[in-house]
């Protein structure tokens, strides 16, 4: 029995002996005779001498000569192999560096100067400063990106001062091209960084946001969605997408899945959900892209986007001019009176004359009004109490009987009156307000915490219910919402009207009158209201409920439940995904354990973005998987800053004007957080234009 306890600690413990170890044991054992420690001891010692190689019982005290000796040889022995392996290493090196071509002194004076070149580039895009000013006292453009080269060159730029020396005295030292060049080589470096985090994180989501003007024409921007590798939720802004609105949406949507395949080097089939925001005829043609995609690719589902209201998104969806026009109008109007504080002003003047009776509601409506009122999702119900403040408010400014307001003001409050003051206008408000109503709470429970966004997903059913209740009784509710509007524009007197264009067509074919109430049921609230219904169809198809429902994971929406959960259920989604499938069931059951017995301080993670940051979720790696797929999705809100990439979009647009736009610059503006090696950028220019490198 010893021999066998010895030999099994000589094989395990091997890695922690040393010599002392004998020493000490061979005091214990002169020490310790007949005790009951003695066998221990004689275990213990004896698998230390068979690692040596000699018997236990044989072996006599180790003097301190031998113990040193043994640590020299050891010493010795040691330092041999360092230095076999540092002579090894260094001809590695020396090899390594025979391969690399060394450079001249051209070469590397033509490094320098790109480099400079590229840092001013990359300040003139972080800091968003114009390409060009026009000088007041010097009638010609001045480029900016001379003139911080010139700045450079004063401020001690040798290589640069030597270029410009050298240059001919009318030749341009960097010109337009060139500068082009550097610009795209600026993008695809920045981009390439954060393509490169996408890839490790293996899925990702597909956004893309309402259309940009540049000077080069329309284009959308392209965001993408994913979980990094410190399981941190980003939604980062990859590129600008040339819309060409004449083009048939199958081969934008080909030209779209090349480009993020060829250029992005991604995998469609790691897509797991897109969202277009868009409106008209943009709006319809991203539409008919995404069901190209999810058609080809099934897993790449179609969603709401998390940064719109939901009841803002189906309106934007609407293809009905007069919804179009209702949703511009407001727009343009929230734009008019956040232009001035004075304006503002008057808004919340001409609120307090008509609130007198309601006084509560009518600071609502100057709070909501400070807001960004046009992106809420009761955006509807609020137009309609605002509709005639505003009203009000746009004919005193249009009057301009003190003189107060500047022409601009004027005519800007008369095309708003006009528009607000035509009963089409009002009655399809009155109706979208009603028609959207049925889908409000839906929404913003969407937005909402994880635990909403759960119950949000079984809710789903009674809300289509609700929808086609009103599409099966369409002349009860149509008949109502009519007689809402007509009042609504009688307090205006506003003229109950068929619209104009109608009128003029129906002339033109010599048919039968037709009443208003009529005509706005067939061409507004019926073909709304199917929309709508549809549009929910759409974008909540059951492979997305089934995914909202895998929310469950989330340890607070299972203690909500009781830890009466069922993942299992819907787990088979994304099965494929999951790094151990087959453990699953298993895995689930312990995650519902751990957290079912946890310890009273222990709180529950209320989010995705908690649960992925506790330290245990690395035990179970498929829940880890499933979590950072759903984080992906582009309906569920941001839990911290990931969705820093549109604001700083918003805020590049709001500040730069379309003359002075650059799809390049923009990229290094609204991605300054990413990190740029010069040296790299130099490198990739001089692989790409080879010939200017000479």
């Amino acid at each position: 029995m010893p021999d066998e306890v010895g030999e099994y600690m000589a094989r395990d413990l091997r890695p922690f002996l040393h010599t002392d170890s004998l020493r000490i044991l061979h005091f214990l054992r002169s020490t310790l005779v007949d005790s009951p420690l003695q066998f221990i001891l004689q275990v213990f010692y004896g698998f230390q001498v068979r690692i040596l190689g000699w018997p236990w019982q044989d072996l006599d005290f180790v003097t301190d000569e031998e113990v040193r000796k043994i640590k020299e040889r050891r010493l010795e022995s040691s330092i041999e192999q360092l230095l076999s392996k540092k002579e090894k290493t260094a001809g590695e090196d020396d090899t390594e560096a025979d391969d690399v071509p060394q450079l001249t002194a051209h070469q590397k004076e033509l490094r320098e100067f790109l480099k400079s070149l590229f840092e001013v580039i990359v300040l003139i895009g972080k800091q968003n400063i114009p390409s060009s000013y026009q000088s007041k006292e010097e009638p010609f453009i001045m480029s900016t990106f001379h003139a911080l080269l010139e700045n450079r060159i004063n401020a001690g730029d040798e290589v640069l001062r030597a270029r410009f020396e050298a240059a001919a005295v009318n030749e341009e030292l960097w010109p337009g091209a060139q500068q082009k060049q550097l610009l795209d080589i600026c993008e695809r470096c920045v981009r390439d960084e954060l393509l490169q985090e996408v890839r490790e994180s293996r899925f990702f989501s597909l956004v893309t946001g309402e259309l940009v003007e540049f000077p080069e024409g329309q284009h959308f921007p392209v965001f993408l969605r994913f979980v990094d590798q410190s399981n941190t939720l980003r939604e980062e802004f990859v590129e600008f997408f040339l819309f060409e609105g004449e083009g048939e949406e199958q081969f934008m949507a080909d030209k779209l899945e090349t480009h993020i395949m060829k250029e992005w080097d991604l995998s469609m089939e790691h897509c797991r959900g897109q969202a277009h925001a868009g409106s008209g005829v943009f709006g319809s043609k991203m539409k008919a892209i995404a069901n190209q995609l999810t058609e080809k690719y099934p897993m790449a589902m179609s969603t709401p986007c998390a940064t719109y209201a939901l009841n803002v998104h189906l309106a934007n969806s609407i293809p009905l001019t007069g919804v179009q026009v209702v949703m511009s109008v407001l727009k343009k109007t929230d734009a008019f009176f956040k232009s001035s504080p004075l304006l503002q002003a008057e808004l919340d003047s001409a609120i307090s004359i008509l609130s007198q009776g309601n006084m509560e509601k009518g600071e609502d409506l100057k709070e909501n009004c400070r807001a960004m009122w046009t992106e809420l999702h009761n955006v509807f119900e609020m137009a309609v109490d605002l509709l005639e403040p505003l009203l009000l408010c746009m004919d005193s400014i249009q009057d301009n009987e003190d003189l107060k307001w500047n022409d601009q003001f004027t005519s800007d409050a008369y095309a708003i009156s006009e528009a607000l003051a035509d009963f089409e206008f009002v009655v399809t408000l009155v109706v979208m307000k009603n028609a959207l109503s049925f889908t409000r709470a839906f929404g913003k429970n969407l937005q909402g915490e994880t635990l909403d966004v759960y119950f949000a997903a079984s809710s789903l059913t009674a809300v289509l219910h609700s929808l086609h209740e009103v599409l099966d009784n369409i002349e009860v509710y149509h008949e109502f919402w009519y007689e809402e509007a007509v009042n609504l524009a009688s307090a205006m007197e506003i003229p109950v009207k068929v619209p104009r264009l109608f009128l003029r067509k129906q002339r033109a074919i010599e048919t039968v009158e037709i009443q208003a109430e009529s005509f706005y049921k067939e061409y507004l609230t019926l073909p709304l209201m199917e929309h709508i219904t549809q549009e929910v169809k759409d974008m909540f198809s059951d492979n997305h409920i089934r995914a909202l429902k895998c929310l469950s994971l989330v340890p607070a929406v299972m203690g909500q439940m009781k830890f009466n959960t069922s993942e299992e259920a819907h787990a088979d989604i994304f099965r494929s995904d999951l790094p151990q499938p087959d453990t699953l069931p298993a895995e689930l059951h312990c995650w519902r354990i751990k957290w079912k017995h946890r310890g009273k301080e222990v709180n529950l993670p209320c989010t995705i973005h908690e649960t992925l940051q506790h330290s245990d979720v690395k035990f179970f790696p498929n829940v880890n998987a499933f979590l950072r797929i759903l984080a992906s999705l582009p309906v569920l809100t941001f839990g911290g800053q990931g969705g820093t990439g549109q604001k700083r979009l918003q805020a590049y647009l709001s500040d730069t004007p379309v003359r002075h736009r650059s799809k390049s610059l923009a990229v290094l503006n609204i991605n300054y957080h990413v990190k740029v090696d010069l040296d790299e950028m130099v490198e990739c220019y001089i692989k790409s234009y080879p010939e200017e490198s000479d």
